[in-house]
């Protein structure tokens, strides 16, 4: 019988950093991949290292210590099922097979029974970080059974980027929870990410600003309490200059975003639970709008937008952007998190919310010090209904909401699209109302299909006959 601790199934960059990672940390593992001339190059560059990078999956299974863990790092969807099929008649009960791709929290939770009536074990692994993250240290979103967790957490916790509160990883609940929180971490990423392109483009479009000079100001945000991982590598993006052109790369970059169905999941399911996330909803739908290219160019010469320049005092609108941007990301995370809090009632995931925003503040694309308030608020208050009703957000809210109104007003006037902003703002517009005109369109439902509705000032349930 083998001795090597962990096995790895999939060895593309994720996959390889991810056992040097653990070799690192003193795990031996082994290796394998469909793919022979890439198992061969792995084998190669890991020569001297403890891994055993295995020629068949016969050699693989047998090269591990039981009960196994077996770690797939193979593309969501139809190729896990088909790794997992191979797999499975080499396994004997209590091995554990880890998915740690962007799985769909429902195709998780289903492989999991499917094992489990074969006595096997299936966990759910959120992985984010990237590729640096894979191989020095990523934040880790384990879901499953709790038994197998602890069977996993000496090689998790240790192989998980490390801060001074702990180990980028914690157990995150049964089942599917693992993939939910990192489906919904990528869609907060999405909300993020957009509202970062939305302040290049309203400091490029509306005050003109080149890339090197936005790269500079974001630099300057980026030491402060805006510090994120997605800020500093935006940064960098900005200030690449392409050698052939002389010209900034990102200037050079075709304008449309593609998509791996996560941010997509985050919308639906959010629809699903009957929970606002407008902002990480509309990222979605602004990348969808980046694909029709074609369209925006010939609607670009037939659609006409206001002719108007800025007149305003332009290191003012700078600062206005900035605090803009801030309540932009309290929103994303607002949203993220009352997701999750809805998810975790209906799905009985049991999550820990203060926990989730302490693993995210390292290892992860998300990382940014707005998640250390974050923590702070959810320890203080763990049933919190709303992130944006913390102290600490609450009078960052207050005292500056009026600068992303003002943004969001400009690059309105001057016809430069902010998606994301504008619904950060109806977002936060919409949690303030006491009352919302959602009694005319209760009204409206019931003259058209008697949905009946509730009055203010008596008990019941009622019924008008409205054009009698």
């Amino acid at each position: 019988m083998g001795t090597r601790h962990l096995g790895l199934i999939g060895l593309g960059v994720m996959g390889r950093n991810l056992a040097l990672n653990a070799e690192s940390k003193g795990f031996s593992v082994a290796g394998f991949d469909l793919d022979a001339h890439k198992a061969q190059q792995v084998g190669t560059q890991v020569q001297g290292k403890n891994i055993l990078v295995a020629s068949s999956l016969q050699e693989f299974v047998e090269a591990l210590e039981t009960p196994r863990r077996i770690w797939l790092m193979v593309p969501a969807g139809a190729p896990i099922d088909a790794v997992l099929r191979d797999l499975r008649p080499h396994l004997k009960p209590e091995d554990i097979v880890i998915d740690g791709g962007n799985s769909y929290y429902q195709d998780t939770e289903r492989r999991t029974r499917d094992l489990e009536a074969s006595g096997l074990r299936f966990f759910g692994l959120g992985v984010s970080g990237g590729e640096e993250g894979a191989l020095h240290g990523p934040c880790l979103m384990p879901g499953g059974h709790e038994d197998s967790y602890r069977h996993l957490e000496p090689l998790l916790t240790k192989m998980a980027a490390q801060t001074g509160d702990g180990p980028c990883c914690a157990y995150i609940g049964p089942y599917g929870a693992g993939h939910y929180v990192k489906m919904v971490h990528n869609g907060i990423e999405y909300g993020i990410m957009q509202l970062i392109c939305e302040a290049y483009d309203i400091l490029k479009n509306v005050l003109g600003l080149t890339a090197l000079e936005i790269r500079d100001i974001f630099a300057e945000w980026n030491q402060g309490e805006l510090n994120s991982f997605l800020l500093e590598i935006s940064t960098v993006v900005l200030g690449k200059v392409d050698a052939e052109t002389g010209q900034p790369l990102v200037d050079l970059v075709l304008d449309t975003a593609g998509q791996k169905g996560t941010g997509k999941w985050t919308a639906q399911d959010a629809l699903d639970l009957g929970v606002a996330v407008p902002t990480l909803t509309m990222s979605v739908l602004t990348r969808i709008l980046s694909g029709a290219k074609q369209e925006r160019v010939a609607a670009s010469a037939i659609l006409k937008g206001p002719a108007r320049k800025f007149t305003g005092d332009r290191r003012h609108f700078v600062a206005q952007v900035r605090q803009a941007f801030a309540i932009g990301v309290i929103t994303c995370y607002a949203q993220g998190f009352s997701q999750m809090q809805a998810a975790s009632k209906e799905y009985k995931y049991g999550l820990k919310f203060h926990e989730l925003a302490r693993i995210w503040q390292s290892g992860c694309i998300i990382r940014a010090k707005l998640l250390a308030p974050t923590q702070a608020a959810f320890m203080a208050e763990p049933e919190l209904k709303n992130l944006m009703l913390a102290p600490y957000f609450r009078r960052l809210i207050n005292k500056t909401a009026n600068s992303l109104r003002q943004v969001v007003k400009v690059a309105t006037h001057l016809g430069t699209p902010c998606l994301g902003f504008s619904s950060a703002l109806g977002y936060l517009d919409s949690y303030r109302q006491a009352r919302l005109p959602a009694n005319l369109l209760q009204a409206q439902r019931d003259y058209f299909g008697a949905h009946t509705y509730r009055r203010l000032d008596k008990e019941g349930v009622f019924h008008t006959e409205w054009d009698k």
